[in-house]
Parts: C-alpha cells; sequence; structure tokens
C-alpha cells in the first residue's frame, strides 16, 4: 500500500460524489420498513436493489439466503444477501456487515420533507436510512466502484452480509451466522460493522464495547374483568397499584438501580480504562442538545457521564399495557396490567446471573405488599454486551484509516446501546469485530428528519476503503 495509491482512491470518491449520493437516492426511495406487514414487501424489494446493484460491480457467489417464516405470523423473513467481492487466497478475508431495513416514517410524524425522498440541504442528506444502515451499507458498494474506476487493485477479499429484519430485531440472523460460520464466512480473518455514530458532531470515533440489554415484564392481575372504581375503589386490591409500587422498587430518580446483587457484579474500572476518557472530546453541551435542549442531566461532568453511559448498568421503565392512556377521563380500575422494564448491562454481569436476582427481587417485593392480586414477571428478551481489545491489529488499520482521512486521531469509544448481532459474528467467527461509524452523534436514525452530512458520507467512504488497505498490511 502506497500513498499515491490511497490519493488516488480518495480523488475518486470525490469525483463518484454525484454518482453515489444518486445510489443513495434509490435506496432511500424504497420504504424498506421491516416491522409494517404493508411494508415488507418493500424490504424484500431493497434487497433485490442491492443485489442489482452488487451483480453491476462484479460481485460473485450472491445469495439470497432464505431465513423461512416469521414465527407466529403470515409472512416470509426477507433474505439476507450474501456476496463476495475478491477470492485471492493470499488475501485477508474481511467481513462487512449492515442492514437494509429502516425504521417507520410518515409525514405526519413532524419531517420536514417527504421521508422517502433524499433531500440534500446544504451539507445535509435527509430521507429515512441515509444514516442508519443505508448510507454506510452503500458505502461498501461505493468503495468497490472507486477502486475499479481509478484502476486500483482491491487489497482484501471482501465478505458482505446485510439484513433486512436489525430494525426488527434480526429474526433468525443469529441462527445463519452458526449455520454458515464453517461454509460461507469460513476463513474470514476480521469483521468490520458500520451501524453506529461519533459520539458527537466532530470527532470521528471508534467504538470497541456495547451494553446488553435484559428485556422484562411485570404482569399484575387482579379481577376477572375491569371495575368501576366508584363502585369498587377502595374495596379491592388494585392491578395498577400494586404495579406503581413495583416500579418504584426497581430504581431511584437519581439513576440507582435497587437490586441487591446487580452492582457487585459490575467490573472494576481499571487505571488504564479510566486514562481513555482523558482525551476522548465530549461536553456536556452534547447531551442537553441530544435531549433538545433541556438540562436534565445526572451528572456534572463528561468524564462521569461517560462512564454511567457506557461502562455501568441502568434501569429504564419503558411502559405498560392494559392501563388507560387515551385524551379525557375514564374511571376504571384494569383487571390486567403489564409493565415493560429494561437493564442495560456491562462486564461483568452474567445475563442468566441477573435474571434470578431480578425475577426474585420482583416476586419478593411483590409478596411484601400483601396484596390479593396476582403478579409475575419474566424475561422477555437479552442481548450480551461486547467489548473488544482497542489495541488489537483490527483496531489499529481503523485508526490509520480514520486519521489519514479526518486529520486527527479517532476517540476510542464505547456505546450506551446494543448491537446484539456484534457479539454473535465475534463468537461464531472467533475472530476481532469492530465498529467503524460514519454518521455524526446528531443524525437523528430513529426520529424525524434523520441525516446523514454529505462530508461524512464522502469521508466515510474514503474511511471504509482506507482500512481495507491498512487492514491488509496489519502486523497480526
Amino acid at each position: 500500500m502506497s500513498q499515491q495509491c490511497l490519493d488516488t482512491f480518495f480523488a475518486k470518491v470525490d469525483h463518484l460524489q454525484p454518482a453515489f449520493i444518486d445510489r443513495l437516492a434509490k435506496a432511500v426511495a424504497i420504504p424498506s420498513v421491516s416491522s409494517e406487514p404493508e411494508r415488507r414487501h418493500e424490504v424484500v424489494r431493497m434487497g433485490e436493489f442491492l443485489r442489482s446493484e452488487l451483480t453491476a460491480l462484479g460481485a460473485t457467489d450472491i445469495q439470497m439466503q432464505d431465513l423461512g417464516p416469521q414465527e407466529d405470523t403470515d409472512m416470509h423473513l426477507p433474505p439476507v444477501v450474501l456476496a463476495r467481492y475478491g477470492t485471492d487466497a493470499n488475501k485477508l478475508n474481511i467481513l462487512v456487515y449492515g442492514h437494509y431495513d429502516v425504521q417507520p416514517a410518515d409525514l405526519e410524524d413532524g419531517w420536514d420533507t417527504d421521508p422517502f425522498t433524499l433531500v440534500q440541504d446544504g451539507d445535509k442528506l435527509l430521507g429515512r436510512g441515509s444514516t442508519d444502515d443505508k448510507g454506510p451499507v452503500l458505502g461498501w458498494l461505493n468503495v468497490i466502484q472507486a477502486h475499479q474506476e481509478a484502476g486500483i487493485e482491491f487489497p482484501v477479499n471482501l465478505v458482505m452480509c446485510f439484513e433486512g429484519m436489525e430494525e426488527y430485531g434480526s429474526l433468525g440472523l443469529e441462527e445463519m451466522i452458526e449455520r454458515e460460520k464453517d461454509v460461507y464466512f469460513k476463513g474470514v480473518d476480521a469483521v468490520c460493522i458500520s451501524d453506529n455514530y461519533w459520539l458527537g458532531t466532530e470527532n470521528p470515533v471508534i467504538t470497541y464495547g456495547l451494553r446488553g440489554c435484559n428485556y422484562y415484564s411485570i404482569t399484575v392481575e387482579g379481577p376477572g374483568a375491569d371495575l368501576h372504581s366508584g363502585l369498587f375503589g377502595g374495596i379491592v386490591n388494585e392491578p395498577m397499584i400494586d404495579l406503581s409500587h413495583l416500579f418504584s422498587k426497581l430504581v431511584t430518580s437519581q439513576g440507582k438501580i435497587l437490586i441487591p446483587g446487580v452492582q457487585e457484579m459490575v467490573a472494576p474500572l481499571t487505571a488504564e480504562e479510566d486514562a481513555r476518557y482523558d482525551t476522548i472530546q465530549y461536553e456536556l453541551d452534547d447531551l442537553h442538545n441530544a435531549t433538545g435542549g433541556q438540562k436534565i442531566n445526572l451528572y456534572d461532568t463528561p468524564r462521569e457521564t461517560l462512564q454511567h453511559r457506557w461502562r455501568e448498568p441502568s434501569l429504564s421503565i419503558h411502559g405498560l399495557e392494559g392501563a388507560f392512556s387515551h385524551a379525557g377521563a375514564k374511571t376504571v380500575i384494569p383487571a390486567k396490567v403489564v409493565g415493560k422494564f429494561s437493564i442495560r448491562t456491562v462486564p461483568n454481569i452474567d445475563s442468566a446471573a441477573l435474571d434470578k436476582l431480578v425475577i426474585d427481587y420482583v416476586h419478593d417485593e411483590f409478596a411484601k405488599l400483601g396484596s390479593k392480586c396476582r403478579a409475575h414477571c419474566t424475561l422477555m428478551h437479552d442481548g450480551a454486551y461486547w467489548v473488544s481489545d482497542p489495541d488489537n491489529w483490527n483496531f489499529t488499520a481503523a485508526r490509520r484509516a480514520t486519521k489519514a482521512v479526518w486529520g486527527v486521531e479517532p476517540d476510542l469509544t464505547r456505546e450506551g446501546g446494543s448491537i446484539p448481532i456484534t457479539i454473535a459474528f465475534e463468537k461464531a467467527l472467533n475472530t476481532s469485530c469492530l465498529l467503524l461509524p460514519m454518521g455524526r452523534g446528531d443524525d437523528g436514525a430513529h426520529s424525524i428528519n434523520e441525516k446523514i452530512n454529505l462530508s461524512n458520507y464522502i469521508q466515510g467512504i474514503k474511511t471504509l476503503g482506507a482500512y481495507l488497505h491498512y487492514v491488509s498490511v496489519a502486523d497480526r
């Protein structure tokens, strides 16, 4: 690899900018919302679009992996698009993952423009999926095209895996990875995922850790049917009142988890890890901007804030079913309510041990109420935390690539959210996995007016391509 080679590649990416914007516009125009049954066929159409683009670029062994029917529905799961670019036995095999489905979006939600029409507003490219995750997915295709048109030898064998159900929980994907680990994915040397974001808006990042997520429900049942509070209020146990008491026993308003034994499982902060926070560019204003300008922060310093976001567990209450929630007044005592909450997990919280702590604690606290209602707590789903070595050969290549494009050292970050497929790839393929984001922290991925900055889209393409060059010569 030479600097001249990279410079030629970078120049070609700049030259192809209009074509790359057009490719993104075509992808955004497909409303591939996986969670809406009436749009499931659009998800399939988006998969077919990727297959067509990959075919035109000369990718080989393109497969539309059938994941079968979606459980408890009459719908079929959209295919996972697999493809290869390059089969040179002397080159590394780098697997890249992304997803081509998107969150729901309608103009009536508050969008300033049609969410499924890519609109350029200065440096912003607005449209659903522009940053999550169609822009990054197409980034890999754009890397291939730029190499071809620049006449540069592709530095690695690229193995591509693009799914269409990430926004619905990646149904069937882990099973497919396990099925293909010694088949399609055999010989993969490293994994790169571009499905997260910078910490803020100024400095690029590389992510080496994610919190996990265990999601629970509490069901409280009382009478056989809803009751009139004027006739029965004060003379029967009420499920909603019992659930409110249980919610109050989970976490304080300052974020302290009240379930005994959870905090004791958390890995201690080492001096080496603590030192990484010294150089991270983050201010509390970044948090205030992300919360709509409201200063509701629990901690007074960026360091405390990031440590509680990345390496400390948190418990959030998400909502309930069965209670009256419409406008106006309705004096009903609900017969059954279901409350939902989650715990974000970190090293070294064992998922099974946590489940036992949580469920036993909820049942014990309910028993203390002396209620004649019935309560049951259960795990709905879980996803493990993930943490890697940010100094290994794979991350070192990504760091060199990021500096070559952006001219600065990237921040090494962990994240508070969860991408369960990261650890699925790492465990199944027994290799290094890294998160190399393209978008910024203010992109609004699941919100209205989702965007990716044009500069991030184009410079992100360069970063992905440079990473492949640097990883091809990395000292393992």
